[in-house]
């Protein structure tokens, strides 16, 4: 049975590495390359919480619309994004539980729009 990670990486688990790098140097060099502290360092490169919530929004919903859209399947879909299969399937389910939010948010707003309340 194939999971989607027949690439031949050799780590023993027949699964994919983490490519991920969002910053060319660890804290502790940053600080010795500065003279700052690793913690000022560390607060200086640090991303937004609301920044890094909707980074991680936009990125299930291209994973919903990869797989559900474009209809590939769900291993296809872990491999296209370097993923776990599981970790796919649970972020494009989090993505339509957003979307039906959502939507469901937007038509009740329309409704009360429509039938304002009496009291």
């Amino acid at each position: 049975m194939s999971d989607g990670y027949s690439d031949g990486y050799s780590d023993g688990y027949n699964r994919q590495p983490t490519v991920r790098k969002k910053r060319r140097v660890t804290a502790a060099e940053g600080a010795r390359i500065t003279g700052l502290s690793e913690r000022h360092v560390v607060r200086l490169v640090a991303q937004e919480r609301s920044e890094w919530l909707a980074e991680q929004a936009a990125r299930r919903e291209r994973i919903r619309a990869y797989h559900d859209d474009e209809g590939h399947s769900w291993p296809q879909t872990a491999k296209h994004f370097g993923l776990h299969l599981d970790t796919v399937k649970r972020l494009g389910y989090r993505a339509r539980k957003e979307r039906a939010a959502e939507q469901e948010a937007a038509q009740k707003a329309h409704n009360e729009a429509d039938n304002p309340p009496l009291f």
